[in-house]
């Protein structure tokens, strides 16, 4: 069966895209712990992020780095954490959060609640600074 991201890669399911090659898709978390919050994930369901072929892994951490450095020219934040948990979607996906200090990758906080045109705006800028 078909896991979520993989019905939002395939367009069965909206999302605010942010960037697409033939590997990666990125997109806005819908539930982020902070804005801009954005999930890149292998368009191949593969569920363990270990599991991914080397050079397929490190290709899709050269697509990541170019996402981040878009979020960081878009949204205010010292850095752009990254983390893979891997828990809550059996499909693999790198978390790419701006962030100023620890916490605001902690996601033990509640999440924040956007609009869906917040995100749409949020979305959008991003986007534009892809390179």
């Amino acid at each position: 069966m078909a896991t979520i991201f993989s019905k939002i890669i395939a367009g069965e399911i909206p999302a605010h895209i942010i960037a697409e090659n033939e590997e990666f898709f990125a997109f806005l978390d819908i539930h982020p712990v902070a804005p801009g919050h954005t999930l890149v994930v292998p368009k191949v369901e593969v569920d363990y992020i270990f599991d991914i072929d080397n050079e397929v892994l490190g290709r899709m951490m050269a697509f990541a780095k170019q996402v981040a450095a878009a979020q960081k020219a878009t949204i205010p934040c010292k850095r752009i954490g990254l983390t893979v948990i891997g828990l809550e979607v059996p499909h693999a996906h790198i978390h790419l959060i701006p962030m100023n200090k620890e916490s605001d990758i902690y996601f033990g906080k509640e999440k924040l609640s956007p609009t869906q045109e917040e995100l749409a705006e949020i979305a959008a800028k991003i986007r534009k600074e892809i390179k």
